[in-house]
C-alpha cells in the first residue's frame, strides 16, 4: 500500500488514544456472535484484542459503532477508517480513529495449519 493511501487518515495524539489505566491496556477476549466475518472468524470463534496495537489497513480490529462493538477489517478512508466485513452482502461502516477499541492478535491453534498471522 502506498503512502498516499494512508496519508488522509488523521493523526490522533497519543494522549487521546493511550489507555489511561493498566486495565485499559490489557488484552481482552471477545466471542464472535454472527457470521459477518466468516470464514476467517466463524460464529462462536474467540478472538484476542490488543488495545495498544497500532491499527493499519488490512488488519482486523474491534470498533465502537452506533449498533455496538463490531469486528471488521480496516481500510483507509477519508477522516478515519472503513470497516469491512468479509461476508458478502454486509455493508461497510466507517469509524473515527478514536472509535477503535483494539486490534486482533495472531491466532494460535493446536496444529500448525490453524496458526494465523494478521498483517
Amino acid at each position: 500500500m502506498s503512502t498516499r493511501d494512508t496519508a488522509h487518515i488523521p493523526v490522533v495524539s497519543a494522549s487521546e488514544t493511550a489507555p489511561t489505566t493498566c486495565v485499559d491496556a490489557e488484552p481482552y477476549a471477545l466471542r464472535v456472535t454472527d457470521a459477518s466475518m466468516a470464514p476467517e472468524f466463524p460464529q462462536g470463534c474467540v478472538v484476542i484484542v490488543d488495545p495498544t496495537a497500532e491499527p493499519a489497513p488490512g488488519r482486523f480490529a474491534v470498533a465502537e459503532t452506533p449498533s455496538g462493538l463490531v469486528l471488521r477489517r480496516l481500510a483507509a478512508a477519508p477522516g478515519g477508517w472503513r470497516l469491512e466485513a468479509l461476508a458478502p452482502g454486509v455493508e461497510a461502516d466507517s469509524a473515527r480513529p478514536q472509535d477503535l477499541r483494539g486490534v486482533v492478535t495472531p491466532r494460535a491453534g493446536r496444529r500448525r495449519r490453524d496458526h494465523k498471522r494478521y498483517p
